[in-house]
This record gives C-alpha cells, sequence and structure tokens, in this order.
C-alpha cells in the first residue's frame, strides 16, 4: 500500500482526495519507482480541480513530473538503485503520474538524474524549468542573441516564467517581465529582470503591429496577450509560445509574420524527442545553480497539494512547488 492523489469522475461528481492504494492502480510498465519528490505545475492543478478536461481516464494519479529511485526493472537502460526523471509524456493524463509514494512507468520516458541535482533540486526545476529551458535554446537557435535587444517574458511570477527569466538573466540578456502581481516585482527582479510591467498592457484587444520593441519573447499566456506581443516584435523577433494561462485563442493577424519576419515557434514540452530532453537538463545543469531554486521553490507535503492545487488555479502561488512524498 502506498499514498497517492486519486481522481475519480462517478455518479458522485469529479473529485480527487489522498488516498491509500495498492498497485493494482498503477498501469503497465517495465520500471517501478519509488517517489522521493514530485512537483505541483499548472496542469497538474487544472486535473486536481477539473477545471479543464485534462485526465484522459479514471482513476487516475495525477503529477507530470516524477523523481526517485528504480526498485524494479525490465528494462536494459535502468537498474535497480538507479536515480531517474521523468517530464511529461502524458504521465498525469492518461498514465498515472507522480503524485504517489509509487510509480510504473516506460522506460523510453525516463531520462538518467542530471549528476549537478539531488532529486528535490530536479522538482524545483520540473516541467516548468525544462520548458523554460527549451523556449531559450529556441531563442538561440533561431538567432536572438543578448545583443539584439530585450527579451520580453509573460506569466513572469508562474513556475516558467521564473524560470525563463532566470535563465536569460544569466546568458546576458535584458529581461522585462509582465505579470499581474506588480507586488512581486522585488522577486522578479531578484531573479534578474530588468523591468518589471503590468500584464494589463498585453492582454486587451490590440493592433495588428504595434511599435517594435522586443528581440525575443517566452509567453505563457496566449490569447491577447500572445497576440500583442506578436504583433510589438522587432523585425525578425522570435516569440516562444509554451502556455494558455490566459486562453488557447489567438486573435491575431499575419501583419508581423509576412511584414516583419517575426518567428513563432511552438514548445512543446510533453512528447519532446529524448535528444532534446537530455540537451535541456545538460544545459540547465550548466546555467542553474542549487541557490537559485530557493527563491523560486517552495515545499509541500501529498496531504497540501489538493489545497495548493485551488490556490495555483486562483493566481496566489508564485514560481514552483515541490512535493515531497
Amino acid at each position: 500500500m502506498f499514498n497517492s492523489i486519486v481522481i475519480n469522475k462517478d455518479e458522485q461528481g469529479y473529485q480527487a482526495q489522498v488516498k491509500e492504494v495498492d498497485d493494482s492502480i498503477l498501469p503497465e510498465g517495465d520500471v517501478t519507482i519509488d517517489v522521493s519528490h514530485s512537483t505541483l505545475n499548472y496542469k497538474d492543478a487544472l486535473a486536481i480541480t477539473g477545471k479543464a478536461p485534462v485526465v484522459r481516464s479514471f482513476p487516475m494519479i495525477p503529477g507530470i513530473d516524477l523523481a526517485g529511485t528504480v526498485t524494479a526493472s525490465d528494462s536494459d537502460k535502468f537498474k535497480v538503485g538507479d536515480k531517474v526523471l521523468l517530464n511529461g509524456f502524458g504521465v498525469g493524463e492518461k498514465h498515472c503520474g507522480g503524485l504517489a509514494e509509487k510509480a510504473r512507468i516506460n522506460s523510453d520516458w525516463l531520462i538518467p538524474l542530471p549528476q549537478a541535482f539531488s532529486p528535490r533540486q530536479a522538482m524545483a526545476i520540473g516541467t516548468a524549468g525544462y520548458t523554460a529551458m527549451l523556449c531559450v535554446i529556441a531563442l538561440e537557435k533561431n538567432g536572438v542573441t543578448p545583443d539584439k535587444g530585450e527579451i520580453l517574458v509573460t506569466g513572469a511570477n508562474g513556475g516558467v516564467g521564473s524560470f525563463a527569466i532566470a535563465i536569460l538573466a544569466k546568458l546576458g540578456y535584458t529581461v522585462v517581465a509582465s505579470t499581474g502581481r506588480l507586488d512581486q516585482a522585488d522577486y522578479l527582479k531578484q531573479l534578474g529582470a530588468a523591468e518589471v510591467i503590468d500584464r494589463n498592457t498585453l492582454s486587451e484587444p490590440g493592433k495588428p503591429l504595434a511599435r517594435e520593441r522586443w528581440a525575443g519573447a517566452v509567453d505563457a499566456a496566449g490569447s491577447h496577450t500572445l497576440a500583442n506581443v506578436c504583433a510589438s516584435m522587432q523585425y525578425g523577433g522570435v516569440v516562444t509560445a509554451c502556455g494558455l494561462a490566459q486562453g488557447m485563442d489567438f486573435p491575431a493577424s499575419v501583419a508581423p509574420f509576412i511584414l516583419r519576419g517575426v518567428v513563432l515557434a511552438g514548445i512543446d514540452s510533453v512528447m519532446r524527442p529524448l535528444a532534446d530532453r537530455v540537451e535541456a537538463w545538460q544545459r540547465l545543469a550548466e546555467i542553474i545553480e542549487p541557490t537559485d531554486l530557493d527563491a523560486i521553490s517552495t515545499d509541500i507535503t501529498l496531504a497540501q497539494a489538493i489545497d495548493t492545487a485551488n490556490d495555483l488555479i486562483a493566481g496566489k502561488v508564485r514560481g514552483r512547488v515541490v512535493v515531497s512524498l
């Protein structure tokens, strides 16, 4: 028996609860893991609260991230005692995930835990930090260098935003943070933001083209925010789109793309090929110091996760949430 969050949908409605379960709830997989740490991401919060149809089958253990130790393996890739890490691949949506003391996983989804990080530190980074790194790599590969100008980060107080600011600042970029919580400006500047702006300047319907400002952008909002970001890019600027905190719609025009050569790069972290994952985590190990994680992350227990999920949806959570199992 082990403790987990279990989501069910039946005649009593949609419900999530912390409960003790046995191995029969675990799906097929060739590696079994004792999970030491997981995280609470925005997608996890949507799954736990039922605010969006994230969960594909029931009962489901949420948690798109996990780190832990292999306790049984039928794979030639991992042996008992190996420290491993997982981000995405539909775990926590259609395959039981990391918000449990035990997981059974397909070995093709796992990577070895980077030596630079403990399991707790890896989860302080989690999908949010890994996604932010993918965004930065996309900016680099599209020719956005620090000398090109300012980089905008939207949803700056969230996990992706926090890490994007920290990574970009460490690489020498000038970062402007957009947030709806201006009372957190000191936190954002501590991470490396040179300027903090109110998200309301970007979140309302705007013009097809606006004054050129940004050389690059990391957008976690979508909707009008993403449209306005694209409209205000410099010629040849690059926008990386990785989230939908404002909405899934994209009420924009083609003007920025055909008149300014703007590049809109979609960033998927869920099904990313293994080589991209390894590259991103190697870069994170080179850039992020363990002390950087103190300001970005907080720790909770599994028993606190459901209440914290509601706070996350309500916009009351800053940075990353690490769940200790």
